[in-house]
């Protein structure tokens, strides 16, 4: 059985602005010491499981050029651009009216973001491959959860029930996906043990999702059997634009995932980290014995809990805690710690000063 994986790298990574451009989102970036970039490391951690030639990418026509300089080993034809952005349950269907016309209905597919870290490949490898075979069995549809290490607010949650069959040690049937909690569910979902974090990677055969499409979400249905006929053919792209013009925006979560049977999940414990805002990078990098993540031309004096990204001119930080500095060629973000995830209100800000030019 061919295993395939999709890797979803249409986002715009709005939270880590100023690096992050509407025409360099953040997956496009380097965000650790090592100079690799999130989608180079994410097709890294693949290798052990999937060939290079199976890996297909969905993404936004302007990032094409990205992707052909970034990951070259890539096929051209792996390279799926939407016309226009639609979440992610038409990317996903596009995936797979391609790799059901290039394989067939009975191939895997490993749905993944393309701009998480994972610390432990290895654990990730190992996790990945019992999903697959999970997946391969009737019409399981896989969820990858993490393991909660505390009550985070940020993320949705998947409560889990019962053990899964004894032939699936480490399987278990999810009960339900719930929104992003206040504080204190959160709390309680950590406490409970019932609960894991909704990562967004999933695992299933194409016939699997597609049924749950046929069931759920049957205009968007008939838009994958219309795919799957040009798919490969001189005629795909004005296909894919008709269909695409037409699909509602909809996430797989909400679409599929919230409504279907035969969901099930296994808990990861590999260093998972979404790197949702500029705090992943105290997280994912070293930081000095103050807890300072400083790179670039700074000097830090009685500076504190701080991340310091420095460009071409020097930044003297002297007697700050808990701040953010992000210096680029033509813009400069500076906030403390606390409203990292309301950066895309410049973003907003940015668009009615008209200033686009620096989005």
């Amino acid at each position: 059985m061919k295993i395939t994986a999709v890797i979803m790298a249409g986002g715009k990574g709005e939270r880590f602005w100023p690096k992050s451009r509407s025409s360099y989102p953040k997956q496009f970036l380097s965000l650790t010491s090592d100079g690799e970039t999130m989608i180079q490391k994410t097709i890294k951690r693949l290798l052990p499981i999937v060939d290079t030639e199976d890996i297909f990418i969905v993404t936004n026509e302007n990032y094409v050029p990205l992707i052909n300089e970034q990951l070259p080993d890539i096929p051209s034809e792996n390279i799926l651009a939407e016309p226009v952005a639609r979440n992610t349950a038409p990317c996903i269907a596009l995936a797979a009216a391609v790799i059901s016309k290039k394989y067939n209905e009975d191939a895997v597919m490993m749905v993944l973001p393309s701009d998480h870290l994972i610390k432990y490949d290895e654990l990730y490898t190992d996790t990945m491959r019992h999903a697959v075979k999970v997946a391969m069995k009737g019409e399981n549809l896989v969820t990858v959860g993490i393991t909660p290490t505390y009550p985070e607010t940020g993320y949705g949650y998947i409560k889990f029930c019962s053990a899964a069959d004894e032939d699936m040690a480490g399987v278990y049937k999810v009960d339900k996906f719930v929104e992003k909690p206040c504080r204190e569910t959160a709390k309680e979902y950590l406490n409970s043990g019932r609960y894991l974090w909704n990562s967004g990677m999933f695992v299933w055969k194409v016939s699997s999702i597609m049924n749950n499409f046929k069931k759920f979400l049957p205009d968007m249905y008939e838009g994958y059997l219309r795919m799957r006929e040009t798919a490969l053919t001189g005629s795909f792209r004005e296909t894919l634009a008709e269909c695409f013009e037409n699909f509602r925006s909809e996430s797989i979560d909400f679409g599929i995932m919230e409504k279907a049977e035969n969901i099930y999940t296994l808990s990861g414990s590999f260093g998972w980290d979404d790197v949702g805002s500029w705090l992943a990078l105290e997280k994912i990098n070293k930081t000095d014995e103050c807890g300072n993540y400083v790179s670039g031309d700074v000097i830090s004096i009685d500076t504190n809990r701080s991340i310091i990204c420095g460009n071409k001119k020097l930044i003297a930080a002297l007697g700050v805690e808990d701040i953010i500095i992000v210096d680029t060629d033509d813009a400069m973000l500076i906030c403390s710690k606390e409203h990292t995830q309301q950066v895309k209100k410049v973003i907003e800000t940015l668009k009615t000063c008209n200033r686009r030019d620096l989005i």
